[in-house]
C-alpha cells in the first residue's frame, strides 16, 4: 500500500466558547477556554492515520510546539519530517458559538518557515504512487508540488484558506481537489454545485472534485462518475475539524483502494463523530469507532 505524506500545518488551537461571535467594537467574555493540537495539516494527518494509513507529516514547529509532535506520534503519525523553526509555532484563535459554529483567526508562525532542506527530505521519502497532501497554510506549496510531480507522486489539494495564489499552483497535476462551496465559487464563478464540479473538470480533465456542501453532504465528481452522499444527524458540539477529518479519511480510503461510495460513507461518518465532540484533533475517531457508529446511525440526506 502506498503511503501518505502531508506537507501541512501544525497549529496550537486556542479555543474560546462564546454565546455569539464577537462584533466590531464589542468586548465579550468566554464561557470556557481550552488549548488543543490543531492545524488543517495536523488534523488531516491524524484522521488518515486513525483510518489505518501509513502517514508521514512534514512541517515545522517552534520551541513551544513539541507537544504537537508528541500528539502526532501518539496518534500513529510518523514525525521524522517535522523540523524545528526559530519562529513560534503557528496558532489559531477560535471562537465556538452556542450552535457549535466556529470563527477562526490564524497566525502562520513556523508554518511559514518550511525550508528547501525539508522539501528535499520529503522528496527523498516519496515513491511513485505515494500521495502528497497539500493545504494552503504553509509556504512554498508550488515548489513542493513540482518536486512531487517529478517523483511521480499523486497530489491531493485542499486550497484553504483560499487566496489567488492558488491559481499559480500546477493544478493540472492535482488528482483530488477538496473544496467547500465558497472555495468552489472563488475558483469557478458559480454557486451551483454541479456546475462547480463540471467547470473544474472541463478545465482539468484528470481531476476528481470533492465538494463539501455543509448540511447537504458532499458531491464527488470525476470524468467517469458523480456520487452524492448526505450527512449523518448528530448533536452538533464543535465543527472545527469536520472537514479535515473528512479529507483524511477520504484519502486513507483512496490509498486502500476502496470504492468511492464506501470512501464517502466512512469519511462522512468520521466527520459526524467529530462534530459531536469538543475540540479538533482530539475529537477525531479511530476506524473502530467509525465501524461501531455505522451500526447505530442512519443517513439523514442522500441524493
Amino acid at each position: 500500500m502506498n503511503k501518505i505524506i502531508n506537507y501541512g500545518s501544525l497549529n496550537i488551537d486556542r479555543v474560546y466558547s462564546v454565546e455569539d461571535f464577537v462584533l466590531p467594537g464589542q468586548t465579550i467574555s468566554s464561557r470556557a477556554f481550552s488549548v488543543f493540537p490543531g492545524g488543517k495539516g495536523l488534523n488531516q494527518s491524524i484522521a488518515a492515520a486513525k483510518a489505518g494509513s501509513l502517514v508521514y507529516h512534514a512541517g515545522a514547529v517552534g520551541e513551544d510546539g513539541q507537544f504537537l509532535v508528541d500528539f502526532l506520534k501518539k496518534s500513529g503519525v510518523r514525525t521524522e519530517l517535522i523540523a524545528t523553526s526559530r519562529h513560534p509555532t503557528g496558532h489559531a484563535i477560535i471562537q465556538v458559538n452556542r450552535q457549535g459554529q466556529n470563527c477562526i483567526i490564524l497566525h502562520a508562525g513556523s508554518n511559514d518557515d518550511l525550508s528547501d532542506q525539508l522539501r528535499e527530505r520529503v522528496v527523498n521519502k516519496l515513491n511513485p504512487g505515494d500521495l502528497l497532501v497539500i493545504q494552503n497554510e504553509v509556504n512554498n506549496n508550488r515548489d513542493m508540488m513540482e518536486k512531487a510531480i517529478r517523483r511521480k507522486a499523486r497530489i491531493a489539494l485542499n486550497p484553504s484558506p483560499y487566496n489567488q495564489e492558488i491559481n499559480d499552483l500546477p493544478l493540472e497535476a492535482v488528482s483530488w481537489l477538496f473544496i467547500n462551496e465558497v472555495e468552489g465559487r472563488e475558483m469557478t464563478g458559480t454557486d451551483e454545485p454541479d456546475e462547480i464540479c463540471a467547470r473544474l473538470i472541463r478545465r482539468y480533465p484528470d481531476l476528481a472534485v470533492v465538494l463539501t456542501l455543509g448540511s447537504s453532504g458532499v458531491l464527488y465528481q470525476d470524468e467517469r462518475q458523480k456520487v452524492r452522499h448526505g450527512i449523518y444527524q448528530v448533536p452538533v458540539v464543535d465543527t472545527t475539524a469536520a472537514g479535515d477529518t473528512f479529507t483524511g479519511y477520504f484519502l486513507s480510503g483512496i490509498v486502500a483502494g476502496l470504492p468511492i461510495d464506501k470512501i464517502l460513507q466512512q469519511a462522512s461518518m468520521a466527520s459526524a463523530i467529530v462534530v459531536s465532540r469538543e475540540g479538533a484533533a482530539v475529537s477525531i475517531p479511530t476506524i473502530k469507532e467509525v465501524n461501531t457508529f455505522s451500526q447505530t446511525i442512519k443517513i439523514s440526506s442522500e441524493q
